[in-house]
């Protein structure tokens, strides 16, 4: 026969037993809910962007971009592949880049100035259209054929373009999603400002001019 002590024994190592089975169980669930609640934040893009990726978010990656000018009605308008003057510079270590993408440009009825290797002893990470106060519409029209490129503008006061290809460059835009030919609306970047108003200019590399 079970004596009272024995019994009270039992229950009291059973119910210490439940008692840890509580506390594992509610660290369990704790840490499940944890790592729930990191998954969505991941998920919705809370947490894990690269400083890229938050880059990219901004409007023209972070850099300061005109406004793209208006005609009497208003509205900005693209220019002429055929009016637009464009030199490529390679800003990268591949051979070769620069031929290819004024090929290809050219192809697309732009006027091409010749190449050269962007000046510097770094390669440039993203491309760049590079332009002054007096081509900005010029400098929309053409940033439209690339996917990831800044548009910066420079103390130039001709019409050249210089685009400056970076490291991520692959290819053009299709042009089956490019807006060619004059007189195609310009949606400005978000909070542009007026190309009168942007200070502390960089300075153009060197380039004879274009009226």
């Amino acid at each position: 026969m079970t004596s009272p002590e024995a019994f009270d024994e039992r229950k009291a190592r059973q119910q210490f037993v439940r008692d840890r089975q509580k506390i594992v169980f509610t660290i369990a669930i704790a840490l499940l809910a944890v790592i729930l609640v990191v998954a969505f934040l991941f998920y919705f893009g809370v947490l894990g962007k690269s400083s890229s990726a938050k880059a990219a978010e901004k409007p023209n990656y972070g850099v300061i971009a005109p406004c793209a000018t208006t005609d009497n009605t208003g509205t900005a308008k693209t220019v002429a592949n055929g009016n637009v003057t464009i030199r490529v510079l390679n800003g990268t270590d591949k051979s070769g880049l620069a031929n290819a993408v004024s090929s290809a440009l050219k192809n697309r009825g732009f006027v091409t100035k010749g190449v050269a290797d962007y000046p510097g002893t770094t390669t440039l990470k993203r491309t760049e259209i590079r332009f002054g106060k007096n081509a900005v519409n010029q400098a929309y029209t053409v940033a439209g054929h690339f996917n990831d490129a800044i548009m910066r503008m420079d103390d130039r006061s001709d019409k050249l373009i210089d685009v400056v290809i970076g490291s991520t460059f692959s290819t053009l835009t299709d042009e089956n999603e490019v807006k060619t030919g004059a007189d195609q609306q310009i949606t400005s970047f978000q909070n542009c400002v007026a190309a009168d108003k942007i200070t502390n200019l960089p300075k153009a590399v060197d380039h004879a001019a274009v009226k």
